[in-house]
């Protein structure tokens, strides 16, 4: 009976009409003896609607695509989707990364640290935080040169950047790890990390942490003065970068690659690719039908 059940739900009959079958036929009776049943009520379930419009009789779900669907496929999708800045995850940045590499590892770039935040902002974030270890307050030094230090000074006011703690023992520097900052900030606030490190140190501290940073860490290139972050942060099979960067997608994956198959896809709601003339269809899972099904 449910394997029947499941099988008539796929093809997109309604869980009520499979029920009147099974129940009229039996559920010992073979499945193409329900399927001609069905064939059967669906036309004559048509025929009724045609010569009354007034009775309410239920009907095979259509297959082909409705004129509005015809005239702008993607409109519908887009009308379904509400994005705002609610649903941008916060951006916790690891600003001597960054800074480092712009200056191309061979000076710290304050610079690099604006344009990466200048490119989220530029997205619509708000929520966004840099972490600098505070010696880089410092006067640069030959040996540890510093570029474009008011930067650090100006971001500060905005409340972006915020100095990790330092301090002077007896003429030696002693320096908080500041990427222990940024990696628990992230994982506390559900967040994404811009940096290049890996921070496997980190990652064995605690098993929560690990799986975060695999899945959440956002690598980047300079292209000289261009911050370009990848447009597939976790692999061609992850997500895009802009669902990456929000808390639900805008647009989901499998909409984006159109089905081969076309109306002639017998996977049904399962199918993984995008359907132009499904798009007004409720994306149920075939246990999703048939929990409806039980209900009524």
């Amino acid at each position: 009976y449910q394997a029947k059940m499941d099988f008539a739900l796929k093809l997109g009959y309604a869980g009520d009409q499979i029920q009147a079958v099974l129940n009229k036929l039996g559920a010992d009776a073979l499945i193409n003896d329900v399927l001609a049943e069905l064939v059967r009520l669906g036309n004559k379930s048509e025929s009724e609607g045609q010569s009354s419009a007034s009775s309410t009789t239920s009907t095979l779900v259509p297959r082909g695509p409705c004129p509005k669907e015809m005239a702008s496929p993607e409109l519908s999708l887009e009308d379904e989707v509400v994005d705002n800045s609610d649903n941008l995850r916060p951006v916790v940045i690891d600003g001597s990364n960054v800074a480092m590499s712009h200056g191309n590892k061979e000076g710290f770039s304050c610079r690099g640290i604006q344009l990466a935040v200048d490119w989220f902002l530029e997205k619509g974030h708000k929520d966004i935080t840099v972490f600098v270890p505070a010696w880089r307050k410092e006067q640069s030094r030959p040996d540890a040169p510093i570029t474009d230090q008011e930067i650090l000074r100006k971001l500060e006011k905005e409340k972006i950047l915020v100095f990790t703690p330092s301090r002077r023992v007896q003429g030696r520097r002693v320096v908080c790890y500041d990427d222990r900052f940024i990696v628990k900030l992230a994982f506390d606030s559900d967040g994404i990390i811009v940096s290049n490190d890996n921070y496997r140190d980190l990652q064995n501290e605690k098993p929560e942490w690990k799986k975060f940073i695999e899945e959440r860490l956002l690598m980047y290139s300079f292209v000289n003065d261009k911050f370009m972050p990848p447009d597939d942060p976790l692999g061609r099979h992850g997500p895009s970068l802009e669902n990456f960067l929000r808390k639900r997608p805008v647009i989901p994956e499998h909409k984006k690659q159109p089905c081969p198959y076309g109306k002639k896809c017998t996977y049904g709601h399962k199918c993984k690719y995008y359907h132009p003339e499904r798009a007004n269809q409720p994306q149920r899972s075939v246990a999703d039908e048939l929990r409806i099904s039980a209900k009524l």
